[in-house]
């Protein structure tokens, strides 16, 4: 990573207890195949959730499962998918999860992107019929492994202002973009486009922590670092700036609502319920791009590396310096591979008594 490396510079948050991202991967699929899904979707979901857990993204990993479980068993998610791709052109298609996890049919669209880039250097893959697929850096991730730089977007249930309204409308919206960096991990974008994730909201609620600041309002419209109050997320740019963050979320669900025929963010079935039995058929896109199509691949390998080097070394008032998207997670998940997954205590309390439910080994 160039004179530095800067993923030593960044600890991983520790926790009492920790778990090897083996055994986490193991026991997502455990307690999925007990609750009623198929290995295969179970294995994308466990997949999906230690990837994000490892990279320190604690509000879309472990803490998921619990979740997950709960939608399998009420009817909300098909636990035995039938996945279906209807190639539309020379590069483009679209994936029909079947009402299954969306981490499963979205390993299956990159793919899908990945073969058609492979054709014709470019590909855009829409996924239909779809439900939360998770941190969608690991889609993002898996092309960028194979050598292609990826887009991916998605809509979600409205839990954020739009900039100047009183009530939630727009979803949190996630964005990713990864791009093969032949010198070190990935470059790797993954992001909301509200201020914070309501999975964040909810991960601080478990950890006994406050919000950050212009982030979130409480139900009578003003703001609360207080996560047990927030009723609404700001866009991101907060109280000020969020029509900047608003603008994104719009056009994502240009992208993966109108472009798929799905549902948009306020006639979506909410994550939390309080109705845990309809599909909510959301829409995702991926875009797959061969970098080598636009440039040889000494000239994409020798532009990333001057262009990541300059970054990372501006002049910086912080110890850790500056850093290149994907920098900490990389950083985190070195730490992690190495120490454990953390995992906090009423976590773990709570995975403890849904492994005892469903008659599954203990997360030990």
């Amino acid at each position: 990573m160039g004179e530095r490396d800067v993923r030593s510079e960044v600890p991983a948050r520790l926790a009492v207890q920790c778990a090897p991202s083996t055994r986490i991967q193991e026991f997502v699929v455990e307690i999925l195949v007990a609750a009623g899904t198929d290995p295969a979707p179970a294995q994308s979901v466990a997949a999906a959730i230690t990837g994000a857990s490892l990279r320190g993204i604690d509000s879309h990993g472990l803490r998921l499962l619990l979740h997950y479980a709960k939608v399998v068993r009420s009817g909300r998610i098909n636990p035995s998918p039938k996945l279906s791709f209807q190639r539309t052109g020379p590069s483009t298609g679209i994936a029909d999860a079947d009402n299954g996890f969306g981490h499963f049919a979205s390993f299956f669209a990159i793919e899908r992107g990945i073969e058609l880039a492979k054709q014709s250097g470019i590909s855009a893959v829409s996924v239909i019929n779809s439900s939360h697929f998770g941190a969608a850096g690991a889609y993002v991730l898996h092309a960028a492994n194979e050598g292609y730089a990826a887009l991916g977007v998605s809509n979600s249930d409205s839990f954020v202002l739009a900039h100047g309204s009183v009530y939630p409308f727009h979803g949190t919206n996630p964005l990713a973009f990864a791009a093969p960096n032949y010198e070190g991990k990935p470059y790797l974008v993954d992001m909301a486009t509200s201020a914070v994730t309501w999975n964040k909201v909810q991960d601080l609620i478990a950890r006994g922590l406050p919000l950050p600041e212009d982030v979130s309002v409480d139900k009578l419209g003003e703001q609360t670092t207080d996560p047990t109050l927030s009723a609404a997320l700001l866009p991101l740019g907060g109280m000020q700036f969020g029509f900047k963050g608003a603008a994104l979320a719009s056009m994502i669900e240009v992208l993966s609502a109108v472009m798929t025929g799905s549902p948009h963010c306020s006639q979506i079935p909410g994550m939390p319920g309080p109705d845990l039995s309809s599909h909510r058929r959301m829409g995702h896109l991926f875009v797959v791009i061969d970098p080598n199509r636009f440039v040889s691949a000494e000239v994409y390998r020798s532009g990333m590396r001057a262009y990541l080097h300059d970054l990372r070394n501006q002049e910086s008032k912080s110890a850790i310096g500056v850093m290149a998207p994907g920098d900490r997670e990389w950083a985190i998940e070195e730490a992690r591979l190495r120490l454990g997954i953390p995992i906090p205590d009423q976590l773990r309390r709570e995975l403890d008594g849904l492994a005892d439910c469903l008659m599954v080994r203990r997360l030990d």
